[in-house]
């Protein structure tokens, strides 16, 4: 929402928004637009009266202003259609989409096109550092898109990726996932089933081949697929990868043949797999294996994707955007191979819509188990989750207790600061895993740790 609000401001519209609470990045990119964003949510926050209101997909009916707009007959849309409507026409649309990885994904490709001077658009769901920017509106043919499967609106309950019309997709992995909008893993597969349908025959399907359920997925495919990843029947298959302090390396065959050698700064296997997936894509639209190789070289990373916050006397505080078991244990084994060694600190709020409910309470039991001490915090908003759906905490931390791993419940974000901040040391790396604000914790734990050691130094 904040990206299409600077697009819409870029294209001569006035644009204000409004939030609960909003917070960094977007909250920060906002006001670096100059974009006014009211909060909390209030009647006031649409007057004047607007010429058109776009509904955001965490609103439903009771919000305040949502009600008032539907009231007064204030014309309304969603996200996904004004994109469609507004700037997807005459463009290639090439749109990225998968369970994991997606806005990884969507970042390096559209860092690639702009490397190589295509001027590309994009619309992604994080601000890539290297471009600083959410979305961009550039002259060139393709338009770069991060294909959620989130529900659309209050009022259109499919995904929104099914908006786009792609003429390209990539697909980075299937899961169960967003357990309060799908019943079960049935239901997901049908949503990429749908958005891989939707491609024209003249098309094309770059599919991770590791997992059955995009194989699935990929079959529904009319259009030109290309798998990529470890198999040995893939088409761009990654071989010798390299794990270092300060930089990943890898090589890719295109069809058993030498293609291009990789490298960059990013850590873990998933990273390699989402930059080779961008690279392919990239090599589809006509850039070649060279500057693909010099954009990834350069390539820095995503906010809140194993993004450094602090570095304070030692102990190294790192941002994860975590909502879901398989990347919380991808982003903890890309931690252990990075900073081999030192200490692993886990510290988890419990937010997605997925996170906090007990569908993966073993799972999330087992991804945390990749840390050397956990901490997790209570269930986010617990009181909106029925009991018997809601994850349990308590029972996560027990387990793995039970495994001999050193784990607590420590309700909030600052009970959590004034509890650990004293029992941190020299090499320490904390893994600070939410996908939310986590009550300024971001900001807490480094000032607490630069007081104390003050204090001592001053003792």
């Amino acid at each position: 929402m904040a990206s299409l609000a600077g697009m819409l401001q870029q294209r001569g519209f006035c644009v204000t928004g409004s939030d609960n609470a909003a917070y960094p990045p977007m909250s920060d990119f906002l006001t670096s637009l100059g974009i006014p964003l009211g909060q909390p949510f209030s009647e006031a926050n649409l007057q004047p009266r607007p010429d058109l209101v776009i509904v955001g997909n965490a609103i439903s009916r009771g919000n305040v202003e949502l009600e008032f707009a539907l009231d007064q007959r204030i014309p309304f849309q969603s996200m996904s259609q004004v994109v469609h409507d507004e700037f997807l026409q005459d463009k290639q649309r090439l749109v990225v989409a998968g369970t994991h990885g997606k806005t990884t994904t969507s970042s390096m490709l559209a860092w690639i096109f702009h490397y190589a001077g295509c001027s590309p658009s994009f619309l992604i769901g994080g601000i890539p550092e290297n471009l600083g920017s959410s979305f961009a509106l550039g002259s060139g043919a393709e338009f770069i898109l991060e294909g959620d499967e989130y529900d659309t609106a209050f009022f259109d309950k499919g995904p929104k990726f099914l908006h786009y019309f792609p003429d390209a997709v990539t697909l980075t992995s299937v899961e169960f996932d967003h357990g309060d909008i799908y019943n079960n893993l049935e239901e997901v597969k049908t949503a990429f089933k749908r958005l891989v349908n939707l491609i024209p025959r003249r098309g094309l399907l770059i599919a991770w081949d590791g997992h059955p359920n995009v194989d699935e997925c990929a079959s529904r495919a009319f259009c030109r697929v290309e798998r990529y990843g470890f198999a040995e029947t893939s088409c761009w298959k990654i071989i010798d990868v390299q794990y270092n302090p300060t930089v990943t390396s890898w090589t890719v065959l295109l069809d058993g043949q030498h293609w291009s050698d990789f490298e960059f700064s990013l850590a873990g296997e998933y990273n390699v797999l989402n930059a080779t997936a961008a690279a392919a894509m990239a090599a589809n639209y006509g850039i070649s294996a060279d500057v693909i190789a010099k954009a990834l070289r350069e390539f820095r990373s995503v906010k809140r994707r194993l993004e450094v916050k602090a570095e304070v006397y030692g102990i190294t505080i790192i941002d994860d955007f975590a909502h879901h078991p398989t990347a919380i244990a991808a982003t903890l084994k890309a931690l252990r191979a990075r900073y081999d060694g030192r200490r692993l600190w886990a510290i988890l709020e419990p937010r997605s819509n997925t996170l906090r409910r007990k569908v993966f309470q073993h799972e999330l039991a087992q991804s945390l188990s990749n840390a050397d001490a956990v901490v997790l915090a209570d269930v986010f908003k617990s009181e909106a989750i029925p009991e018997e759906e809601r994850l349990n905490p308590a029972g996560v931390v027990a387990d793995l207790n039970a495994a001999g791993k050193p784990a607590r419940l420590l309700g909030n974000a600052d009970a959590i600061v004034e509890t650990i901040s004293a029992e941190l040391r020299a090499g320490d790396v904390i893994a600070i895993l939410s996908n939310g604000g986590f009550g300024g914790i971001y900001e807490k734990l480094p000032a607490k740790l630069r007081m104390l050691h003050e204090v001592i130094t001053t003792a």
